[in-house]
């Protein structure tokens, strides 16, 4: 029997560190051929060319799309884009997968995702459903939903959504986050090893803060890590491990300005381009808090008992757990919110914490519905209708 055609797109270093899991049983299943597409940042050399860490892996790599994306612009994007999908096309030409596998709501997937519809390819989309309504995320999440065949979320709530978007409850599959599973199953290391292999001496407390630009926000992003960082200028008991954030529009801006602590803070403050999902999680598991706006700070932070400080609106819409403080981009809330998660009874009340997305067993759900599901009959979609009363009235037009 010939083996089924699994493609998986990766397109940055966190799509990679939640998807390792799944791209390990793809590849070790007889009965499936996995054809690993790298694209993204994980080809930029301004993004620390993540690539690496896939090769450390000993993943294979069945073939590489450049965006060229030449900076961080509207227009480099949309470029960025166009370029992606005649590359996707001729990838799709090339390997002929029997179904593509796709993450998140990162620009970047749209390539594959509109590629594969002249192509009548079904698509596998890991992660619709949620909501993030303080960036441009959102749209494009949603536009993956409508251009895909498999659905595969983390909770019940994000699976209503994708019916709510006319999409057959058939093809839906609430597996939890693949976020979890590296954290209940691989093994991290200690503080030894961390410091070790990071630099970072953790003689402190000591925060994790990973900031994206908020693209939809009505507070701009530079304003917003101007905000965080002068928050942070007051904690000098406390070590500061920097994560650098996404390609989305403005992220040059909040690399200097965090470049710029640094450099101000050394002896306290260090950045990262990308840890590896191993030290990351082992970072996790050591620090005292999680500052920011990465989803991070609500999906896998709170398994490790520690609290979140989420800033602005870039995460408005997505579930959260007990262990995440919301606050305003401005000084002031930023540094409250810090007391707050660092002091001992908020550390007392979120311990034994359970993290609503998932057991640590989403890559095994996902692998069986791959392995299992009829191909030949996922392009024909039919829209499927919710029977709900209206909350609000439509528009109303005037001519």
């Amino acid at each position: 029997m010939t083996p089924r055609r699994i493609m998986v797109v990766t397109g940055s270093r966190a799509e990679y560190g939640l998807q390792a899991n799944l791209l390990r049983m793809v590849e070790a299943d007889p009965d499936l051929e996995l054809q690993l597409v790298v694209t993204g940042t994980h080809l930029s050399p301004a993004h620390g060319t993540t690539e690496r860490e896939i090769q450390a892996d000993g993943i294979p790599v069945a073939a590489r799309v450049d965006l060229a994306q030449r900076g961080d612009g509207a227009q480099d994007i949309a470029g960025a884009i166009a370029t992606g999908i005649a590359g996707f096309s001729a990838v799709f030409c090339r390997l002929a997968p029997d179904i593509v596998v796709i993450l998140g709501d990162r620009f970047e997937m749209l390539c594959p995702a509109i590629a594969a519809v002249p192509a009548s390819l079904p698509v596998a989309h890991i992660a619709g459903g949620q909501l993030t309504e303080g960036t441009m995320d959102d749209v494009i999440r949603h536009s993956l939903t409508k251009m895909s065949h498999l659905h595969f979320t983390s909770t019940e709530t994000y699976g209503k959504r994708i019916v709510q978007l006319g999409e057959e409850p058939g093809r839906v599959f609430v597996v939890g986050s693949l976020g979890l599973d590296a954290i209940l199953n691989d093994p991290r290391p200690d503080r030894m090893e961390f410091e070790r292999a990071t630099g970072i001496v953790l003689d402190r407390r000591a925060l994790m803060v990973t900031f994206h630009p908020a693209t939809l926000d009505r507070v701009p992003s530079e304003c917003q890590i101007e905000e965080i960082l002068a928050a942070l200028e007051r904690r000098s008991d406390v070590r500061v491990i920097f994560t650098m954030p996404n390609a989305d529009p403005e992220n040059n801006l909040i690399r200097e300005r965090i470049s710029a602590f640094v450099s101000r803070h050394s002896d306290r403050a260090s950045c990262h381009e990308s840890l590896g999902r191993r030290l990351y999680l082992g970072a996790l598991s050591l620090v005292d808090g999680v500052v920011g706006n990465s989803s991070s700070g609500l999906i896998e932070a709170p398994s490790f008992g520690i609290g979140t400080v989420n800033v602005g609106a870039r995460q408005q819409g997505r579930l959260r757990p007990a262990s995440v403080v919301d606050c305003a981009p401005e000084r002031e809330a930023i540094a409250e919110a810090i007391d707050r998660i660092l002091s001992s009874g908020f550390r007392a009340s979120i311990r034994g914490l359970k993290n609503p997305f998932g057991d640590g067993h989403a890559a095994e759900r996902i692998l069986a519905v791959l392995r299992s599901c009829p191909l030949d009959r996922l392009a024909a979609k039919r829209f499927h209708d919710v029977d709900f009363q209206l909350d609000e009235a439509f528009g109303k037009v005037n001519p």
